[in-house]
């Protein structure tokens, strides 16, 4: 009896093996999977020098629509001057 459950095990483990081999064979025929590309990101310009900055980590000045974006603490004080 013991001999018939190690037999059950050892099958089942090796026909896991090669179904596992199967699927990866399968997938490596399909190729590598197409990268995903960055969502866009509205940028917005900043008045002093220029550069176009990411709002969301960007230096403001002011508030609601008159709001400034800034890419350095430098820039800001100039536009505050």
């Amino acid at each position: 009896m013991i001999r018939l459950v190690v037999w059950l095990v050892l099958v089942s483990l090796v026909l896991r093996g090669i179904i596992r081999l199967v699927r990866g064979i399968a997938e490596g025929l399909q190729g590598p999977p197409a990268p995903k590309l960055p969502e866009a990101v509205p940028l917005a310009r900043d008045p002093v020098c220029g550069t176009f900055v990411v709002p969301t980590t960007a230096l403001r000045a002011g508030a609601g629509a008159q709001t400034k974006y800034f890419c350095s603490e430098k820039c800001r004080r100039a536009y505050a001057q």
